[in-house]
């Protein structure tokens, strides 16, 4: 008798990629656990401060679990990870879950999801322009935004928009934060510097497959029987051109959606938003390494979920995926 699974696609799917969800996270905590290990630094030092005695350090040390071997430590503290017990902050005294899951992690998908929707709705109406109207203005425009925005790391990028929109001109704020979800006005002021630094690179990045995927599209034999039939121009470019530019652009996207998690740390540590970043950034300098452990793990998570999110849009958007 076969399994219930065997039969159907979809199951089958979602349970592989639960599978590989959980490999991942598991070789990714194992080695982020060694590496943190072999950090220097004494988070029990850092803990009782510069004035201590010997009996107090060897018993905080103790306490903390570090006397034993790190096979067992680690074992510890998975177990206590998978039920949802991270432990407490040394420095905060806050409880790690909350302080990575119900705080960091929304400023962070927050950022990302905000700078995301700067590049497309900036980067695809330019590579669209950049490819109906090849080499003319509009086509440099865009191959111009494409190096520049390519050319400038975000922490540069994020100390010039600091500087020239925060304190020459005085039109945003240049550190702090405010949730959307509670000031949408005040939080958009707030995110719109942040943003717009880790949205440039991804903006030229977006504008450049667009406009080379569209070339590629427009000199189809379907394309020519769209305008044949009389078709408007427009309909002609984002509904027939567009429906085929897709599937790169989703896969740039899945691609980037990962080095834009790695920017949104650079990003927070410069405009000092309490992200995943700042989180982990202020937890290396006080050697609190399982609220490191606890941000790589919710890194690493997102990333997968992303992969995830990119495979299933890719069955939705191509017809022969949905057929297989």
């Amino acid at each position: 008798m076969n399994a219930p699974w065997t039969g159907n696609p979809w199951l089958r799917r979602a349970l592989a990629a639960i599978g590989q969800t959980v490999l991942v996270l598991f070789v990714v905590s194992v080695v982020s656990f060694v590496f943190l290990k072999l950090t220097p630094g004494d988070p029990v030092t850092v803990m009782l401060g510069s004035d201590f005695s010997q009996e107090s350090y060897d018993k905080l040390y103790h306490d903390l679990g570090l006397d034993l071997p790190w096979a067992l430590q680690y074992w510890h503290w998975l177990l206590n990870f998978v039920q949802g017990d991270w432990g407490q902050s040394y420095v905060s005294h806050q409880d790690i879950f909350d302080l990575a899951v119900k705080e960091a992690l929304p400023v962070t998908l927050t950022l990302a999801g905000l700078s995301l929707l700067i590049a497309l709705v900036v980067g695809i109406p330019l590579g669209v322009v950049a490819a109906v109207r090849r080499n003319s203005w509009a086509d440099v425009l865009a191959s111009v935004t494409a190096i520049g925005g390519n050319a400038f790391p975000s922490f540069f990028l994020g100390v010039v928009l600091i500087w020239v929109f925060g304190v020459w001109l005085g039109w945003f704020p240049t550190m702090g934060y405010v949730s959307p979800w509670q000031d949408f006005r005040a939080g958009l002021w707030h995110l719109a510097l942040p943003a717009l630094t880790l949205g440039a690179w991804y903006v030229g990045l977006i504008a450049a497959v667009t406009r080379s995927s569209l070339l590629e599209v427009l000199g189809q034999p379907y394309m020519a029987a769209a305008r044949a039939r009389g078709e408007p121009q427009w309909r002609v470019i984002w509904v027939h051109g567009m429906r085929n530019v897709l599937m790169p652009l989703v896969t740039v996207i899945g691609l980037q959606l990962g080095g834009m998690l790695r920017g949104a740390v650079m990003t927070e540590v410069v405009f000092t938003l309490p992200g995943l970043g700042m989180m982990i950034t202020q937890a290396v300098q006080t050697r609190e390494y399982t609220v490191v452990q606890a941000g790589i793990m919710m890194t690493a998570l997102l990333f997968v979920l992303v992969n995830f999110v990119v495979d299933q849009t890719y069955v939705l958007l191509d017809p022969r995926l949905r057929k297989k």
